[in-house]
This record gives structure tokens, C-alpha cells and sequence, in this order.
């Protein structure tokens, strides 16, 4: 029987991408980016070795400052709109590589193949809009209350701008970060997930080949890799005024505290406690297609991922039917196969906090109806592999308080308006996505109004999981308050300067105050 890295394409994918380590010998490793111990790449669909990668030592983050810093110097002079090329063609070469890359996430991180392609396209669509993005860092002008002023403000480059990114979305969280902070004529040292640190790879070789073809500084783009310590050689560093991160709440305000003590900004994209409201007019057909992709797509390791259900009493019994037969028709197995629907978690770290849980919520005297399960044996090439499961619940379960990176969806039963599941809603911690499934205006409104949701993403009559790149991505609260991708976001990245320009010969001051000599 073929192994599924040979039945899927993998080491073709990992060739086009530049790595060529597929199951050598861990003194082999991939391209040295950096003089420490490996990591080893493990495959949680077959749980296979991948490649090895070299970890980052202190005297290899110097030697990388040393080159973002100088890289810095030449990038920032470069008209924006020629740093909107640069990331045009990278952008072009992402498309070339798309289902190179996309088989390579799949493969290293878990996701389905098709999620996989999607967070490609990700990168693809936050290049296309960081190029047109390059011809708008725009700023204002003011009206000066001095005779002959002129005041305006405008936006330079911050610098190095750090990143740290996880797992679950190991390529599409940097390229959020990267394409805009390129074109705003940043450098970026990029510290991946320990978990995927191929997909790291795969993206700075790509990158390195756009920039070599334009003979540009390798240093506008860096990688550094290894676990937590790394991270700290950026969140402590002053030459780094900006450090964007995405993980754990925990690993969230670690990082803020760091960055804050030393009066550096931080961009947080921190857990989800992600909710659907289900009022008595919604469309159930439309409510189990968002909720169920909500809860099981990524194998619920989406910081977007639906994790309550929250349904008024009136169809909360339609509802949960529907839903648990539409559990019956999931299959589970290789996310390389598009017949599957759930792939893997992402180690057995994540297997053991998934059957914490489910034994938590029965011991708080939750109701499992879609029972969960580990599998092994045959056609489960790891034993990383997980049936979601469905629990009833109630609000105040301080298991149903905390965000599970796994697939687990809590139903819970509101009675009366929408002001109360709104407030069921509102009721955690965390702040990122939610949503509503109503047919009735006057709901759909409250729940978008200043009354309402709480988070910083509430959609109508779609889930919360999946956004487009053209809106402000991020959350409130324990989420971290931080905004990446569309909309204003670029100013993130960028120092804002107010101007004021005298064209006449003389020199009142403002407010009116009179400095005669």
C-alpha cells in the first residue's frame, strides 16, 4: 500500500517548494536558518517525520536584525507603489505554487486540502489588496488657525515589524501581516509556529526568489524559528517597534506586557469563544450549513470556530435534531482526501485537552448527544484524529466559558427576546466572531447595534467562521482588541506625523500667545 505522502504528491509539493528533506536523516535539515537544535516536522495525518529545521540561537537572531535593519534602510526609500509590485509578484508566484502550498498546510498542519487551497487564496487576495493598497496610504490636511500655514499629517514606516503566527492558520496569518507592512515600507522577522515550521519555509523561499529576481536585500523578509524563547528575542527587543502575535490568550498578554514595558505597540489576535444565535424565525437549512463548518471545519481549530449554539426554546428541539443528523453524514479521515470532511487535531497535546473537556462537561452536568471518540487502527495513520462531538449545556459551565481548540459544540436554550441570547453572547470572556440566524429585521439590527454583539466581527444569516480579507479582521476583549487585513488596518504598521508649514515671513504662535524680543 502507498504511503500517503507518496499517494498524495507530497514530496513533489515539498520539491516545488523548495524543501527537499522529505524522511532523510535529522542531521540532513532543511536550508540553515539557524545554528540550533531541529524541530522536528511531524505530520498529524500519518504521523510521519516531514523534515527537520534548524532552530534560531540569539547569535542568529543578531545576524537577522543585523540584515531586517540594513534591508530596512533600502526598502523604506522605495516609492510605495513599487513596493506594491514587489508583492504583486509575489503574489503572482503564489498563484503558481497554490496547490503546492495549499497540499503543504494540509499536510504539515491537518486542514482539509480544499481549506488548505482557501488560505492560499488568503495570501493571494491580501497581496492583490496591499497592491492597490500601495497607491492610497493617504493621510489629511487641516486648516492652520495661523495666517499662511498649511497642516497636514502623513504616515511613515515603522521599521522591523515582528511576527509571531500559529498553527492553525500557518501561512495566511503572516501574509495578513507581511503584504501590508511591505507595501507600507516595513521589514518583518517572522518567528512560525514550532508545530509548522515547513510552511514557514515554503514561504520565505518563495519570497527570497521575488526579491533575489529584483535585487532587493534579502532582509525585507526573515525567518527565525523554535519555540517560545524565540519569540522573546522580538517581544523584548527595542529595535522592533511592533510585534504582531496570534495564538492563546495566555501567550496573548504575555506578549503585551513585554511589548508594553518597553513602550512598543503589539498587535494581538487572541482566542474566540465564538457563538450563533438561533431565533425563532431563522432558517434552519442555512443554521446547520454555518454551525456545522463553524464547529468541525479545521477540526474546530479555528479561532473563529463555532463554539455555542445558542437556541430559543420554541425550535432549540428542530434545531438540535437537525444538527446532530447532519453530524451522522461527517466523514473523518486524511484531510488530503476530499471525501473527508475532518482531518486531524494537530498532536496528541490537542487529543488529550479534547477528552479533558468532554469529561468536564459531564461533570458539570452537561449532556453529551453527539458522543466524541479518538480513533486509531487502520485507515487512521495517527491517532490524532477525533469525531466532533455535541453537548448540551448551560451558559455558566465554566468549561462552556472557556475556548477548546477542538471540535466540541455546546448547545445552549434561551427563552424570551433576542436582548437575552445576545447577553448569553456576550457573557465570556472573549470577543471575536458571532453571529445570528433571524428572518426578522428588528433582530437583525439589535444584534448589530451598540446593544448588541460585543465582538469585533457579527454577521446576519452566515456563521462565524471564514471572513474576506477586504474587512478589519479581529476582536475585543480577551481577544486582544487587534485589527489585521482590510480595511484601515495598514495604519498599524505605520507612524503617524503631523506637519505644519509657515510660507509667510513672519511667526505668530498658536493659541494666540505673543513671544515678542
Amino acid at each position: 500500500m502507498k504511503s500517503i505522502a507518496v499517494e498524495f504528491g507530497i514530496q513533489d509539493a515539498l520539491n516545488e517548494l523548495g524543501i527537499k528533506d522529505l524522511n532523510a536523516g535529522t542531521s540532513t535539515g532543511i536550508k540553515n536558518f539557524g545554528d540550533g537544535a531541529p524541530i522536528e516536522s511531524t505530520s498529524p495525518v500519518d504521523g510521519n517525520r516531514i523534515a527537520s529545521v534548524t532552530t534560531t540561537t540569539k547569535s542568529d537572531y543578531e545576524t537577522v536584525m543585523v540584515s531586517a535593519i540594513s534591508a530596512f534602510k533600502t526598502w523604506r526609500l522605495l516609492p510605495a507603489p513599487q513596493r506594491g509590485d514587489i508583492v504583486r509578484q509575489f503574489g503572482d508566484k503564489l498563484r503558481k505554487k497554490k496547490k503546492a502550498l495549499g497540499k503543504l498546510v494540509s499536510y504539515e498542519m491537518g486542514k482539509s486540502y480544499q481549506e488548505g487551497l482557501g488560505e492560499v487564496q488568503e495570501m493571494i487576495d491580501i497581496c492583490d489588496f496591499a497592491v492597490g493598497l500601495s497607491r492610497q496610504l493617504h493621510g489629511f490636511t487641516m486648516h492652520s488657525e495661523r495666517p499662511g500655514h498649511r497642516m497636514y499629517e502623513q504616515y511613515h514606516p515603522l521599521g522591523v515589524v515582528g511576527i509571531i503566527s500559529a498553527f492553525n492558520f500557518p501561512v495566511a496569518v503572516w501574509c495578513w501581516n507581511t503584504a501590508l507592512a511591505w507595501v507600507c515600507g516595513d521589514v518583518c522577522v517572522w518567528k512560525p509556529s514550532e508545530k509548522t515550521p515547513l510552511c514557514g519555509v515554503a514561504c520565505q523561499n518563495i519570497i527570497a526568489e521575488v526579491l533575489q529576481e529584483n535585487d532587493l536585500p534579502e532582509g525585507i523578509s526573515c525567518l527565525i524559528n523554535g519555540d517560545y524563547k524565540v519569540g522573546e528575542f522580538m517581544t523584548k527587543d527595542t529595535r522592533i517597534p511592533l510585534v504582531s502575535a496570534t495564538g492563546s490568550t495566555r501567550m496573548g498578554k504575555i506578549v503585551a506586557q513585554e511589548v508594553a514595558g518597553r513602550l512598543g505597540r503589539s498587535l494581538l489576535e487572541l482566542g474566540g469563544n465564538n457563538a450563533i444565535i438561533v431565533t425563532p424565525g431563522a432558517d434552519i437549512k442555512m443554521t446547520v450549513i454555518g454551525a456545522v463548518f463553524g464547529a468541525v471545519g479545521t477540526a474546530g481549530q479555528r479561532c473563529t470556530s463555532t463554539r455555542r449554539l445558542i437556541i430559543h426554546e420554541a425550535i432549540y428541539d428542530k434545531v438540535k435534531q437537525a444538527i446532530v443528523d447532519a453530524y451522522k453524514q461527517l466523514k473523518i479521515g486524511n484531510p488530503l482526501d476530499e471525501n473527508n470532511h475532518v482531518g486531524p487535531l494537530i498532536d496528541y497535546d490537542a487529543v488529550n485537552m479534547y477528552n479533558k473537556t468532554l469529561e468536564e462537561v459531564v461533570k458539570e452536568g452537561g449532556n453529551i448527544i453527539v458522543e466524541g471518540k479518538v480513533f486509531s487502527g487502520a485507515g487512521y495513520e495517527s491517532s490524532c484524529y477525533v469525531k466532533p462531538a455535541i453537548a448540551e449545556a448551560e451558559p455558566n459551565f465554566k468549561i462552556v466559558q472557556h475556548e477548546t481548540f477542538a471540535p466540541i459544540l455546546y448547545l445552549l436554550k434561551y427563552s424570551g427576546d433576542v436582548e437575552n441570547a445576545i447577553d448569553i453572547q456576550n457573557n465570556v470572556a472573549q470577543g471575536l466572531s458571532s453571529a445570528i440566524m433571524t428572518n426578522n429585521l428588528r433582530e437583525a439590527e439589535q444584534f448589530l447595534s451598540h446593544a448588541g454583539s460585543d465582538c469585533g466581527i457579527a454577521n446576519v444569516n452566515i456563521g462565524t467562521s471564514g471572513a474576506e480579507i477586504g474587512g478589519a479582521f479581529g476582536g475585543e476583549k480577551d481577544t486582544g482588541g487587534g485589527r489585521e487585513s482590510g480595511s484601515d488596518a495598514w495604519k498599524i504598521y505605520m507612524r503617524r506625523q503631523t506637519n505644519t508649514i509657515n510660507y509667510t515671513t513672519e511667526l505668530p504662535l498658536a493659541q494666540g500667545i505673543k513671544f515678542d524680543l
